[in-house]
């Protein structure tokens, strides 16, 4: 496991965590806004390791496969995360 996919799992374990976490929230009955403040510190934590994990694989893509099929990887990739926004 390299530098870059072991950052890519603690990110995602910390965003686990923190779901984790709201869901004592709601449990304690812990107000809207505390809960919706979490929710949006998931989603970018969420967001940030999505954008790990492509620049990481088209970074692959770039160095190993040929230039048409790299550039359909990277359009791929991108459109994946244009839907995330």
């Amino acid at each position: 496991m390299d530098a870059t996919e072991k950052a890519i799992r603690a990110r995602l374990r910390r965003a686990a965590g923190q779901l984790d976490g709201i869901v004592r929230m709601l449990e304690d009955g812990r107000n809207c806004e505390e809960i919706l403040i979490q929710i949006l510190a998931v989603r970018t934590a969420l967001d940030r390791a999505a954008a790990e994990i492509v620049a990481a694989r088209l970074d692959e893509c770039l160095a190993t496969l040929p230039r048409a099929e790299a550039r359909r990887q990277a359009g791929r990739a991108v459109r994946l995360l244009a839907r995330l926004g």
